[in-house]
């Protein structure tokens, strides 16, 4: 007995040696890579003065695009989440043939460039349909487009923040609802939404901060006029094409707070994302 003991012992302490070097690596990975990010950031942030962020930020035209960009990621973020609460709940509770396939598909706009989401909503509304579309309200190159092109991404990252919640979410307080005499439809009403707060508030921050940076799409389809459809991203793009170095800095180093104020709300919010 006392051998054996001791054997055991000595794998114990033999493995705490592995066990601490391999969280050791795991360490110096995750700090090397946080070290690049900081570094990225300060260097961009030392690139310039405060008294070029200040005269950069008081310019008309970036004033424009400031308050452009909250309005369009605001209204993208509850466009979002009207679609994916119903459409996460589908994903994570719906039984159908062709599931598999729907769920790939909501994924498309996530793994297409850019680019080519912007050039196929144009090459979209220059068909009857979409001509259609335009005779009631117009899209292409005006802020409904800047709004249409943030919320075919923004959705779809939307959509999976909801379809994850539900999935977390235990369906028995539905199913007792039910039992009680509510419909399907009172009981997520009543029961599941009110359970799936803090991830709606996840996707709709998720959807307002993917939007907020999103360039290509919004360039393409409804193009970056000074005054009209300039939003921050599209900013940095024609502040950089004139040679505005300073004044492109200030605005990505705006859009780089933005973003890190939805993050920090979400994570104080208790939902990871």
């Amino acid at each position: 007995m006392l051998s054996l003991w001791n054997f055991r012992g000595a794998r114990m302490s033999a493995s705490r040696p592995q066990v601490s070097f391999f969280w050791l690596s795991l360490g110096v990975i995750t700090l090397l890579y946080l070290f690049f990010l900081v570094a990225m950031l300060a260097a961009t942030a030392a690139y310039s003065t405060p008294g070029h962020w200040v005269r950069a930020l008081s310019s008309r035209e970036i004033r424009y695009s400031i308050g452009l960009s909250l309005a369009t990621c605001t209204a993208t973020a509850l466009l979002s989440l009207l679609l994916a609460v119903p459409v996460g709940y589908l994903l994570a509770r719906g039984r159908f043939p062709g599931k598999a396939i729907l769920d790939a598909a909501l994924d498309i706009p996530i793994v297409l460039p850019p680019m080519v989401v912007g050039l196929c909503l144009l090459i979209l509304f220059q068909t009857p349909f979409g001509n259609a579309i335009e005779r009631v309200v117009p899209f292409t190159y005006t802020v409904a487009g800047v709004v249409l092109a943030q919320f075919v991404i923004g959705a779809a990252f939307a959509v999976r923040t909801m379809r994850g919640t539900f999935d977390h979410l235990s369906s028995r307080p539905e199913d007792v609802a039910m039992t009680l005499g509510c419909s399907r439809g009172r009981a997520v009403w009543l029961v599941t939404l009110p359970a799936a707060r803090r991830g709606m508030f996840a996707a709709a921050s998720v959807a307002w901060a993917r939007s907020l940076g999103e360039f290509g799409p919004i360039l393409v389809f409804a193009g970056a006029t000074r005054m009209k459809t300039e939003v921050l991203p599209t900013t940095v793009w024609l502040e950089l094409s004139v040679g505005n170095l300073e004044a492109a800095v200030a605005v990505s180093l705006l859009m780089v707070a933005l973003a890190m104020g939805v993050l920090v709300a979400v994570r104080l919010a208790g939902e990871r994302v």
